[in-house]
């Protein structure tokens, strides 16, 4: 990207909704609600033929720093110092405020280009508004509805004219050429190896995608800045303050993570209002995206009912897990207390038996680094495969150690498995009446797969179907 671009302004101006229509997604949570947005939030954008980074902060309000509100203006005073432009968005139907012209005194003195976006003008009674926003001194305004998508053309000219034409039209089409070149020989070799019968090793340098989930509270958005070594994301002592799943980017030992904070999941039933629904659907949308989902355990209160509920969510959709007992250093007789979080774990999750257990504190940092190791080697079980003779093999060993049973007097036969995907491992196993199969025999296939192939922690799924009979539907010939 050629620059990088912060929309700020109050709440409720339609910062969100402009940056939603910037990157061409609905990433943003919108709502009539003030104050949704508190953290940072980055993203690709797009206008007419401008590509740059656009940043979407929390609304400028005036707090004190130890407030929610303070930690959020932080957050939105530090974006605007690594942006090499501003949009400062006012709200040309209700008109201005003291606090928008509080918030362009700051931003002039920033020594930043800005470019004043008057939105809401396609409302009735909004040319009184945009008037009104010469009088910040920060230029001609420009007139937009960022729920309409009008006025974006004035918005792309008046970015340029701040930033320079050569700031915002870099010379890199040759590069962007030979990348896309890079881009369709890597796909065409995807393929190529895709035909093929054996599947390539597990590449330790390919990015990772992780989502951190868990109950409100439990320490997600601080074991990220914990990682990242810096106030990335807005914490503190409230309960639920992380709404939108925020992404960031950072390297671990050479290999680049991708790693998504969550707004934390609370029981379906206490779930009323519409802020919390939007906000729980988008951690949803991180964890079917993300490959490694680490639920994070408040150790000082662990083993919640909704706890187990998350970890059989991730499950369900089938990403591999990693549970993180947070807090660790809260803990008195840490030994006790490991034990005990172990016999647990066993006991109250056998559909993910072995799953790796870390104890870490995102405070001080311990266990960290131990985490990240558990999450490479759980990512490199989830995309295991194995080849079909030694699958056979197997197969063909545990029917001897344990026969199929008979179900009315017939017994079943289990005649052949594949693996047909990984991420999670998918097994199909061709078999006489799949439909009589007990329960209990899929768990000791399951189980076995999961203990002979070193396969735990993560979920399996076994499919059966019935062989065709090439005689099935033809007459008795006499």
């Amino acid at each position: 990207m050629s620059f990088t671009v912060a929309i700020v302004g109050r709440p409720n101006v339609g910062k969100s909704t402009l940056f939603n229509r910037l990157v061409g997604k609905k990433l943003a949570l919108v709502d009539d609600t003030p104050g949704v947005t508190r953290d940072r939030r980055p993203g690709e954008a797009k206008l007419v033929d401008l590509r740059f980074t656009i940043i979407d902060t929390a609304g400028l309000e005036e707090a004190g720093p130890d407030t929610l509100e303070g930690r959020m203006r932080a957050q939105t005073e530090a974006a605007i110092d690594d942006a090499d432009l501003t949009l400062f968005v006012v709200d040309a139907k209700s008109g201005l405020t003291p606090l928008d012209k509080t918030f362009g005194e700051l931003l002039r003195r920033s020594g930043k280009p800005v470019v004043l976006v008057a939105n809401k003008s396609e409302a009735r009674g909004s040319d009184g508004g945009f008037y009104d926003a010469f009088t910040l001194g920060l230029g001609e305004p420009v007139p937009i509805s960022a729920e309409h998508g009008q006025g974006m053309i004035d918005l792309r000219d008046a970015i340029v004219e701040a930033i320079g034409e050569e700031r915002a039209f870099p010379e890199d089409d040759e590069d962007e050429a030979e990348t896309d070149v890079d881009v369709r020989d890597a796909i065409n070799g995807a393929d190529e190896e895709a035909e093929g019968e054996v599947e390539p090793a597990y590449d330790e340098t390919k990015p990772l995608r992780v989502a951190i989930v868990g109950r409100p509270n439990a320490g997600k958005s601080t074991l990220i800045n914990r990682f990242l070594g810096e106030d990335r994301l807005l914490t503190g002592p409230e309960a639920g303050i992380t709404r939108d799943s925020i992404s960031v980017e950072w390297d671990w030992r050479g290999r680049t993570i991708k790693m998504f904070d969550t707004a934390g999941m609370r029981r379906k039933a206490r779930v009323q209002e519409k802020l919390e629904k939007l906000s729980v659907a988008d951690a949803l949308r991180a964890i079917r995206f993300a490959e490694t989902v680490v639920i994070v355990f408040d150790a000082t209160i662990p083993f919640e009912k909704q706890d187990l509920q998350i970890v059989d969510l991730v499950l369900r959709e089938g990403r591999a897990a990693v549970l993180a007992f947070n807090k660790w250093d809260l803990v008195e007789d840490a030994q006790a207390v490991l034990a005990d979080l172990r016999e647990k774990t066993e006991r109250l999750l056998p559909q993910a038996r072995g799953i790796r257990a870390v104890p870490i504190s995102g405070q001080t940092g311990y266990g960290l680094d131990k985490l990240m190791q558990n999450i490479i080697d759980t990512d490199r079980v989830w995309n295991k495969r194995i080849s079909t003779a030694r699958l056979n093999r197997w197969l063909e060993g545990v029917q001897i150690q344990h026969p199929p049973p008979a179900v009315s007097g017939r017994r079943l036969k289990l005649k052949y498995m594949t693996q047909v995907k990984a991420r999670p491992p998918a097994f199909m196993v061709s078999c006489t009446r799949p439909e009589a199969l007990p329960e209990s025999y899929v768990r000791y296939l399951i189980n076995g797969l999961r203990n002979d192939f070193q396969m735990p922690g993560v979920p399996i799924r076994v499919h059966f179907k019935s062989g065709d009979n090439p005689f099935e539907g033809r007459k008795k010939k006499r």
